[in-house]
This record gives C-alpha cells, structure tokens and sequence, in this order.
C-alpha cells in the first residue's frame, strides 16, 4: 500500500530548537524523524511513499535528492575516499513522490491535494509524521481488513504529564489522577484509510475532527488499541527524550534493527 505522510506543518511548538526545519526533520541521532518512520512502514513492505510538503519543503527536497546512505550504514573507503562501498542500502528501493500541498493546508486539505497521486488505490496508509511506535503494522491492517469501516486510526495512551481533575459542588475538586493511568485514549495518528474518504471530506474539513466525526455518525471509523511504544515529537522535552533514547540505544520503534538481530548471519567457508 502507498503511505502518505503530512510533512507541512510549522511545527510552531518545537520553534524553540529550530526555526528554519519542519518537524518531520527534526533529528532523531543522524536521521531525521521523517526517516525513521519511512524506514518503519518500509519494514513492513510499504515502500510508495507520497509526502504532502508545506513549511519548508524545500528542505525534505534537498535531503533525498542529497541523500547519503553512509550516515546509516556500514561501508567501506578505500582510495583515499575516492572509492566508497556501501555494504547495506536504505532507500534503494523506495519510491518517493513529493507534492507541495500549500503552506496553510490543514491535513484533510493536504489529503484532497494528492488524490490524484491515490489512483487505484482501495486502501492506503497515512500519517501525521510527527510520532513513532512499534505497532505491528500487519496484524493492524489485518484486523482493519476485517471491518467494512473507511478509516482506522491507532489508539494510544497519552504520554504526557498532565492531571485529569473531575468537580464536585462549590468548585471543589472531586477527583485527581494522572493522565497515564487513565482510561483517556488518544488518537495516535497512523492511519488506515479507504478510497471512500475522499467522498467524505467537505470543504473546511479537518479530518480528525469533521470528516471522522461524519464517519462516526455513520459506524464506518474503527480504532485499534496499542498498548506497547508511541511517542511523539511535539515538543522540545520529546525532543531530548528521542535523542537520550537513541543515544543509549533504546529505540523500539526501530523494528528493522529487531529483525536484523534476529537473522543469523551467513559466513562463508573459503574453498
């Protein structure tokens, strides 16, 4: 299936580490978080990516067309660099279409934008390009395939900090918990989507709130419950999470380093 990823927006609340890079090329080690998610969905065999630009495009332009697979991989230099021998590849066989979907696009406006781009395509993927998780993608749209519905999305528990608090009478609080042990889901923005939305969106749509609330009304929107990792990068705080996570080599998002440890190597007896 193709995978369409918002890359647009402006990222206003991470301005405090960069203004010139939108979110979805906020580093995460040497790759930018863009990448680790393209590099998850094409661990699974999703390797058609669509990304709707916006905010800087110019720059996720720049860093395919210059794209160096030696940041990531094994290889080796020999003539004084002038030879250089990349033992693994990345991106060989990904297919990437870059379409600017407008500065001020909301997601719905940005999905509209590459409809197109979606031609015989009964399903499709998407995402906001800001989170990542370690959902099994296949049992995922397994389960969606089981369902007449037009859109899923991954449910996820809230990360965040905050304190949910219940009233009683005369302002008094009634009740205070933490928002990780509630029983508060949010959505976690991967998305399973049929060719049907696109007769759903109205103009002036966002479609996690118009469009869905229209599939709701209808019981054609499902969500599948993920209770392992999901983190997304919306502030500077999450920011420095990924990178201390990366840096100590705790990244379960990174699916594709678990089966590359699971695969016995192959050595080979001289003859």
């Amino acid at each position: 299936m193709k995978v369409v990823l918002f890359c647009g927006g402006f990222g206003t609340r991470l301005r405090e580490h960069s203004e010139t890079i939108p979110k979805p090329m906020v580093g995460i080690g040497a790759r930018p978080m863009l990448w680790h998610l393209m590099k998850y969905y094409a661990h699974f065999g999703h390797r058609e990516f669509i990304l709707c630009l916006g905010y800087r495009g110019d720059l996720i332009k720049q860093y395919f067309l210059h794209y160096d697979e030696c940041l990531s991989n094994d290889f080796v230099l020999s003539c004084g660099g002038r030879d250089v021998r990349v033992l693994q590849r990345d991106i060989e066989d990904w297919k990437i279409t870059f379409a600017d979907t407008g500065l001020h696009a909301n997601i719905a406006e940005r999905l509209k934008a590459v409809e197109h781009y979606l031609e015989g395509e009964e399903m499709f993927l998407a995402n906001y390009a800001d989170g990542l998780c370690d959902l099994d993608l296949r049992a995922y749209i397994e389960t969606f395939e089981r369902h007449n519905a037009i859109a899923s999305f991954v449910a996820v528990r809230p990360n965040y900090t905050f304190h949910i608090v219940s009233f009683g009478d005369d302002d008094l609080i009634a009740d205070i918990s933490d928002m990780k042990k509630s029983n508060v889901w949010i959505n976690g923005g991967f998305f399973i989507l049929r060719r049907e939305i696109f007769d759903c969106i109205q103009p002036g749509d966002e479609l996690a709130q118009e469009t869905f609330q229209r599939l709701v009304t209808k019981q054609a929107l499902i969500g599948q419950k993920h209770y392992g990792f999901w983190a997304c990068m919306d502030t500077l705080k999450d920011k420095n999470m990924f990178d201390d996570m990366a840096a100590s080599g705790q990244t379960p998002w990174a699916v594709w380093q678990k089966s590359r440890a699971a695969s016995p190597r192959t050595t080979t007896s001289p003859s």
